[in-house]
């Protein structure tokens, strides 16, 4: 089973690290991220520019409105993914409680949904709404 990852920061705690305790950082990450992927359980992610370069769009009164900034005003935002492989939650706690990531802020992590039957239920729908408009 797949789960996502979340890894929160808070950007002025960064922002306050040398260099040197930035790049450390980055250092075990990445090479714990090796690791993972050797063992078969990192399937993916990617690291995020800072919340301030955020667009957050909202459907509203049938338009989309843009606004240059995150979507919520905290102090702790997301700063990067990770998708994990792992049998179950209780496999992926571990993988994940270890990284040292964690130690930048809180991570959340949830299951993965399969989109896959969403679109297959959908071209169904989709193809049966099209068969009865003939």
């Amino acid at each position: 089973m797949q789960y996502i990852c979340l890894g929160y920061v808070d950007e002025q705690q960064g922002e306050a690290m040398s260099d040197s305790e930035r790049n450390a950082l980055m250092d075990v990450c990445v090479a714990y991220d090796d690791g993972l992927r050797q063992h078969g359980h990192l399937v993916g992610g990617e690291g995020l520019q800072s919340a301030q370069s955020a667009t957050t769009l909202r459907y509203q009164n049938g338009t989309v409105s843009l606004t240059d900034a995150p979507y919520a005003a905290t102090t702790e935002q997301v700063g990067g993914i990770l998708m994990l492989e792992a049998t179950d939650l209780h496999q992926a706690i571990p993988l994940l409680s270890q990284h040292p990531g964690v130690q930048a802020g809180p991570c959340e992590i949830r299951p993965a949904e399969d989109v896959l039957v969403w679109v297959a239920a959908s071209e169904r729908r989709r193809a049966t709404s099209r068969a009865e408009r003939t």
